[in-house]
């Protein structure tokens, strides 16, 4: 079933305690923004509106930085105006599924999102919920205990038809406003479902919250390692292109795009980290398109596919391998447009340089070589 998705972000996040709004705060190094834009996109998104405060779109363009499939609305004084503001913006057909998230709920999988569209294929709406462990207590005059039997702790994303969701909100004339998504179709008549719930799409209220993701998300991300190698001849020209830099030089390398020995290695790496095959199968040199393309579009390709995968890239380290050009004058522009293209920090960038001691074909200097290795940091 295709889908889209409103993540409303829209809130201040006055209970998490003095310092930025809870949806820029970083866990585990991303802004928690960021976790539920990735794994919505990494669960097949068709298009994401992300519903932000009047001021968020610089905050948002820094923080989803290298990511596609997303764009901004504005929110409203309430949760309701604001999702009601994300559906505005929503492109999809009336019969596609929706799922409407909260930004501070950042573990989101693709399984939540499979369970989720399974069960609103035979209701009105789904949610993920959870039963009620605790003892419950309504204070009063006297404290009571209150029934927990058929109770349900409801999370999101919530999914449901997207022309059954905006003719809900529309007809809603609640006197207070509702605390989801699942109220305003439950009161227009609309039957809600099931899904399984899980402890991890916990929602971060309290500074507490944010110490408690830490913990939990550092037992359920591993660290992917890939390597890339590639290698171009030279043929006539005046200038090599190395790592994303143009160094004057008395040949060129041949290839069918720009021939970025490094690049080409580097998206390798990446692609390898994930298990998604090679450049070539994402960029086949038979394709007319590609004929001369620069290859920062190749790499920035291949980490957008790591972002998707909700992985984070957290070091990248390339060796060139020739006689001439000499790299060492040209080394720190290299390291900085990677950085600039994945948008890491210059000391997780690495770029070196060695001969073959005038040995094979690259001491003979008929063409450059490259190895790369990418460290990639996934959920498990």
């Amino acid at each position: 079933m295709r889908f889209s998705a409103v993540i409303v972000a829209a809130g201040s996040g006055n209970r998490a305690g003095p310092g930025a709004a809870k949806q820029w705060r970083p866990v585990a190094g991303k802004p928690v923004l960021r976790w539920s834009v990735e794994r919505l996109l990494a669960a097949g998104a068709h298009e994401i509106v992300v519903v932000l405060p009047a001021d968020g779109a610089p905050l948002a363009e820094e923080a989803l930085a290298g990511l596609s499939g997303w764009r901004t609305a504005e929110g409203g004084a309430t949760r309701a105006l604001s999702v009601q503001s994300g559906l505005a913006a929503l492109t999809g057909d009336e019969s596609d599924a929706v799922l409407i998230h909260d930004a501070a709920r950042p573990f989101v999988t693709p399984k939540h999102v499979e369970d989720l569209l399974a069960a609103l294929a035979e209701a009105d709406g789904a949610i993920p919920a959870l039963p009620v462990a605790d003892t419950l207590k309504r204070e009063g005059e006297r404290m009571t205990t209150v029934p927990r039997a058929g109770l349900w702790r409801a999370q999101t994303p919530q999914a449901f038809p997207l022309g059954r969701l905006r003719a809900a909100y529309a007809a809603w004339v609640g006197p207070d406003e509702p605390t989801d998504d699942a109220a305003v179709v439950e009161a227009n008549g609309g039957r809600i479902a099931l899904a399984p719930g899980d402890p991890m799409l916990m929602k971060l209220t309290y500074p507490e919250d944010f110490d408690m993701a830490e913990r939990l998300i550092s037992t359920a991300r591993i660290t992917r390692i890939g390597q890339g190698f590639d290698v171009h001849a030279f043929g006539p020209g005046d200038s090599v292109w190395l790592c994303g830099v143009e160094i004057a030089h008395s040949q060129a390398l041949v290839g069918h795009s720009d021939a970025d020995v490094g690049l080409h290695a580097l998206t390798d790496a990446l692609l390898g980290a994930i298990g998604d095959g090679d450049i070539g199968d994402h960029f086949p040199p038979t394709d007319p398109q590609w004929k001369g393309a620069p290859s920062h579009k190749f790499l920035t390709y291949a980490a957008e596919r790591v972002a998707a995968r909700g992985g984070r890239i957290i070091n990248v380290d390339v060796t060139l391998i020739c006689e001439a050009p000499k790299v060492k004058p040209h080394r720190e522009a290299m390291r900085a447009r990677l950085a600039e293209l994945l948008g890491l920090p210059l000391d997780r960038v690495s770029v070196k340089a060695t001969t073959t001691e005038q040995l094979g074909f690259t001491g003979r200097r008929e063409g450059i070589a490259a190895q790369a290795v990418a460290s990639v940091e996934t959920s498990a």
